[in-house]
């Protein structure tokens, strides 16, 4: 399943997406976004139920690709529209949880990878930073929203005017990422995460993940609303009747995704 600029595996019902281009610092071509989107199809249809999402050597992603083969053209909202935005809205669609595991700095568009995930766990050397503005250009990818969204109006303008390095402490402060670990531990305690959640219940977790978004952007009545009715639908799963079952005859329960 994997290509040269991406390894890809599907293990247990966690589907793992490594950037794998260490010599660009795993640079995203235009190519390698096509593969990303390309890999979660196929995640997807074999049945995946959780994907994580990271980079091999040093770094997890340090952006666009500005020298390399898949160099943006001309018009470079029409790259992001092509590449970028299929990949960021696939990941935000999902029906099942992303976890990413920043092992080393994410730069760019990397921010805005790293932080697609639901749960983001960093290494406690990276550290993100949207040097968009360094060379002339803008945040894009979603970046202006996850951290507008995470962080606030006061953070996101920091960190795209300024175009500067934040440390990983730094942004689990500001309430960029979930858990800031040592760097040795950060791809075990990122699969543990991604374990728990292909194991738990896949429908709820769906709806959860949605519902969230969702709250982003709705007022308290229409995301009361929103709740009933995911729980109508999660009531009527097979997981919930496990789930009540299981603590009833306390023991663990025994998810199916169904």
């Amino acid at each position: 399943m994997s290509e040269a600029g991406l390894l890809v595996s599907l293990e247990d019902g966690i589907l793992t997406l490594t950037l794998n281009r260490p010599e660009r610092l795993n640079a995203l071509s235009t190519g390698l976004l096509s593969e990303l989107t390309s890999a979660l199809d196929k995640g997807v249809a074999a049945g995946a139920r959780a994907v994580l999402l990271t980079g091999s050597g040093r770094a997890f992603c340090s952006g666009a690709d500005l020298a390399g083969e898949g160099t943006a053209g001309a018009d470079l909202g029409d790259t992001l529209a092509a590449y970028y935005h299929p990949l960021f809205l696939h990941l935000a669609g999902l029906d099942m949880p992303v976890v990413s595991a920043v092992n080393g700095p994410a730069v760019g568009a990397g921010v805005a990878l790293a932080l697609a995930a639901d749960i983001v766990v960093m290494a406690r050397s990276a550290y993100l930073q949207l040097g968009f503005v360094n060379i002339g250009l803008v945040p894009d990818a979603g970046a202006t929203w996850l951290v507008a969204k995470s962080a606030g109006r006061a953070k996101v303008l920091e960190m795209a005017l300024l175009g500067e390095r934040m440390s990983a402490d730094e942004a689990k402060d500001a309430g960029l990422v979930a858990r800031v670990v040592d760097d040795e531990a950060v791809q075990l305690e990122a699969r543990a995460i991604a374990r728990r959640l292909a194991d738990g219940p896949t429908i709820a977790i769906s709806l959860i993940r949605k519902q969230v978004a969702a709250a982003l952007t709705h007022d308290l009545g229409e995301t009361m609303a929103l709740e009933a009715g995911n729980q109508t639908l999660a009531g009527r799963t097979a997981d919930f009747r496990e789930g009540v079952t299981a603590f009833l005859q306390k023991r663990a329960p025994e998810f199916r995704g169904a």
